[in-house]
C-alpha cells in the first residue's frame, strides 16, 4: 500500500500505514466525549458528596471531592468548609503529613475562623498518632519506646491549643493527651537512661535522669529517675550527690529506695 502525495510523490507502505493509524487515533481522541461525571456539579453537590463519602468511611473519595470542590470553586463558604473537613479526611485516611499540612494551611488562611481550634486539635491528633501502630495504641510501654519527635510535636500542638483557646470544647481532651504525652516522654527518657546504665555510661545516664526531674516532674518516671541518679553517682564516686538523691528518694518513695542495692 502507498499514499500519493501532492505533485505525484508517494509514501512507502509501512509509513503510509503508520500515518493512517495516527490519523485514526487523533480523530478518535478528538471525538471522545468527556466522561467526567462531576463536570456539571455545583459546589453544593461536591460538598454533599464529600460529606456522604466521609460518613461512609470512603476517605480517599471524600478527599478527592473536597479538593476538586476547592479547585473549581475557590471562593465561598463551601470551599472554606472543604479546607477544614479535608483535614479530618486525611487524618482518618492515615495520611498524617497531609493532614498536618492541610491544618497548617487552614490555620494560616483562616486565623479567625470559629473552628480554627478544631483544626489545631486535628493537627495534634495527627502528630499524636504518627508512626504508631494499632498495637502500640493499646500498649503504653511500646508507645513510650517509639521515636519521641512526633510525641513532642503533638505535646506542643495541644499545649498551643489550650493556651490560645482555654475554653474550647477540645481543650479538656487536649489536656488529657498532654498528661499522657508527658508520661510517655518521661518514660522514653528512662528507657534511654537504662540503655546507658547497661553500658556503664554513667554521666549520660545521670544526665537523662536529671532531664526527667527538671522537665517532667510529677510523672510516674520520677522515682525511676532518682534511682538511676543514685546508682550513677555511686558508680562515679560522687558520694555527696549520691546521698542527696538517695535522701530525696527515701523521703518520697521509700519502697523503691529500700530495693536499691547497697554499696
Amino acid at each position: 500500500m502507498s499514499i500519493v502525495l501532492a505533485r505525484g510523490k508517494t509514501v512507502p507502505g509501512r509509513l503510509a500505514a503508520a500515518l493512517l493509524a495516527l490519523g485514526l487515533l487523533l480523530t478518535g481522541c478528538a471525538g471522545t466525549p468527556d466522561h467526567d461525571p462531576t463536570k456539571d456539579w455545583s459546589a453544593a453537590r461536591f460538598y454533599t458528596e464529600a460529606r456522604e463519602a466521609l460518613r461512609n468511611g470512603e476517605f480517599q473519595q471524600a478527599i478527592t471531592h473536597y479538593e476538586t470542590l476547592e479547585s473549581r470553586f475557590p471562593f465561598g463558604r463551601y470551599a472554606q468548609q472543604a479546607q477544614l473537613e479535608v483535614i479530618y479526611a486525611y487524618y482518618r485516611f492515615d495520611e498524617p503529613d497531609a493532614a498536618i499540612a492541610a491544618a497548617d494551611r487552614f490555620i494560616k488562611i483562616n486565623p479567625l475562623h470559629p473552628y480554627v481550634d478544631y483544626a489545631m486539635y486535628l493537627k495534634g491528633l495527627a502528630n499524636f498518632n504518627r508512626g504508631v501502630s494499632f498495637l502500640d495504641r493499646w500498649l503504653e510501654d511500646q508507645y513510650s519506646r517509639r521515636d519521641p519527635k512526633a510525641a513532642r510535636q503533638a505535646h506542643a500542638d495541644f499545649a498551643e491549643l489550650v493556651r490560645r483557646f482555654p475554653d474550647s470544647r477540645y481543650s479538656a481532651e487536649a489536656l488529657k493527651r498532654i498528661a499522657y504525652l508527658r508520661n510517655s516522654l518521661a518514660e522514653n527518657e528512662i528507657h534511654v537512661a537504662r540503655y546507658y546504665v547497661k553500658r556503664q555510661a554513667w554521666v549520660a545516664a545521670v544526665g537523662r535522669a536529671k532531664h526527667v526531674l527538671e522537665n517532667f516532674p510529677r510523672t510516674p518516671a520520677v522515682p525511676q529517675a532518682l534511682a538511676i541518679m543514685v546508682e550513677g553517682y555511686r558508680a562515679l564516686g560522687l558520694g555527696e550527690l549520691e546521698a542527696d538523691a538517695a535522701r530525696v528518694l527515701e523521703l518520697n518513695y521509700p519502697d523503691l529506695a529500700g530495693q536499691l542495692a547497697q554499696p
